[in-house]
């Protein structure tokens, strides 16, 4: 159909479009306080910040050693079945190689040893909202000969991660480098209802409201202004609270930068004809042409529409069993980090994760039975509702830093972006990694990061020194 529309046609067409959607902004929406916990709690909750550890009971970890056993016992009973020919994993995970990660679960993952190592940094608890919100919060050690400024970094994960992402990125952002006159504090909550963070007990807790819950969490832990940073869920929450509470965010950095609007669409049907205008040349693949891109969005959304319409339901099958659990996730961590991975019978898995912190993260959704609540996320999200606040159409006016990696679902440029960031001031595209950025590459990340803050903080120094000028020549 577009091939037979003269350019100049499509041109025209997009410019109209393009200025229908530059009307006055659409009012920020108020979005209340709900109280997500049980209503019994009401005016009852304790508020206090706790300490917190994971501590798993013997009685889980024998459950599961059970259902693994019963699942290698009943192999001749009920024979798995076969992968194709040739196919490796792009009808899905092959369960060939998935007995492999089944047994090495079963048999060599020590949780009494990862429990320790998922420990090694200061947890707690609060409640906010009714739920019992926990997250990692860690500290700086700082130099003795050096004055290092102390920055807050709210960093926010997605589906299906867990806070498991940040283990190895947390020390680089926390430790002090020799070029940098700052360092950070990194608050890493769990969204609600993954791993040990209550989910709620009515619907309506979408990501919006999420964003709510996570500026009062930063709030009663005493930060007026703060950094955010986010992939997957974790850039659209933490855009979220820019968008909803811009005095108290300093900069947004994301990892996942991309926006889903009419304008967003058409422009990108646009540059088909005309990708000069959309894209520069150097990264044009990476968009057109357009078929390619789409067909692996399709092949990698059928949960998406499952999640967002029936979570329960799978949720109810996958809460049962550790092997269906363990195929389900994995297949993201492999075809999301690289999808040339789906073409090996090894799935990649192991090409830029460790088994270990594989498994660490589907311990998270197995000891706390948190499969089903956190992919409740995507009904509360995609919801009538939730639609209808239109926060994506609300420009984000705080300085944004785009951490590009090459193997990301999806790619947008600048040009596309800057409807919704109009204060982009850094967009990197680095040399390697995909949607898993501070699991599978954290120095690059971390590096983004500092980067990213540099700028935002020369700028405000600058600010505040023309401000000064001014005020004095006023006296």
């Amino acid at each position: 159909m577009w091939k037979a529309v003269p350019p100049i046609l499509i041109l025209t067409v997009g410019i109209a479009h393009y200025f229908k959607y530059q009307q006055a902004e659409p009012e920020v929406p108020k979005i209340p306080e709900t109280f997500w916990g049980p209503k019994e709690k009401l005016g009852n909750q304790d508020t206090s910040i706790r300490e917190f550890k994971i501590d798993i009971s013997e009685k889980i970890i024998d459950d599961l050693h059970e259902r693994l056993d019963k699942y290698f016992n009943t192999a001749n009973l009920r024979p798995k079945i076969s992968p194709l020919e040739d196919a490796e994993w792009t009808y899905g995970v092959s369960f060939q190689y998935i007995q492999n990660v089944l047994r090495y679960w079963r048999d060599n993952y020590n949780w009494k040893k990862r429990q320790e190592v998922l420990n090694k940094y200061p947890q707690f608890k609060t409640n906010i909202q009714g739920l019992d919100i926990h997250f990692y919060r860690v500290k700086p050690t700082l130099p003795k000969n050096k004055k290092i400024r102390v920055l807050p970094l709210l960093m926010v994960h997605g589906w299906p991660g867990s806070v498991v992402e940040f283990q190895k990125i947390i020390p680089m952002l926390t430790t002090p480098q020799d070029d940098k006159d700052f360092v950070f504090e990194i608050i890493a909550p769990s969204l609600p209802g993954y791993g040990f963070s209550d989910p709620a007990v009515r619907p309506g807790l979408g990501a919006t409201q999420i964003a709510v819950i996570f500026k009062n969490l930063m709030t009663r832990l005493g930060y007026d202004k703060f950094y955010t940073q986010g992939g997957d869920w974790g850039s659209f929450i933490t855009a979220t609270i820019a968008t909803l509470y811009p005095e108290k965010v300093i900069g947004v950095h994301l990892n996942m930068c991309s926006i889903s609007t009419p304008s967003s669409l058409f422009w990108s049907l646009i540059g088909t004809y005309l990708p000069s205008f959309v894209v520069d040349k150097e990264h044009a693949s990476r968009m057109y042409p357009l078929g390619p891109h789409y067909s692996r969005l399709l092949e990698e959304s059928g949960y998406f529409h499952i999640q967002s319409t029936k979570p329960d339901t799978i949720g109810s099958a996958l809460s049962d069993t550790p092997a269906g659990l363990a195929v389900y996730i994995l297949e993201k961590f492999s075809t999301w980090t690289n999808p040339e991975y789906r073409f090996r019978a090894d799935g990649g898995l192991l090409e830029k994760f460790k088994m270990d912190e594989l498994l660490d993260n589907l311990m998270l959704y197995w000891v706390t039975n948190s499969i089903t609540t956190s992919q409740r996320l995507y009904a509360e999200s995609f919801s009538k509702a939730h639609i209808a606040l239109k926060i994506e159409s609300l420009p984000v006016k705080k300085p944004v830093g785009c951490a590009i990696f090459p193997h990301e679902l999806l790619y947008q440029p600048e040009s596309i972006l800057q409807s919704r960031y109009p204060n982009i001031i850094q967009f990197n595209h680095l040399s390697r990694g995909g949607h898993f950025a501070a699991m599978e590459e954290p120095q690059l990340l971390a590096n983004d990061i500092y980067s990213f803050v540099e700028k935002v903080e020369k700028k405000l120094k600058e600010e505040k020194i023309s401000k000064e000028k001014i005020e004095k020549n006023k006296k």
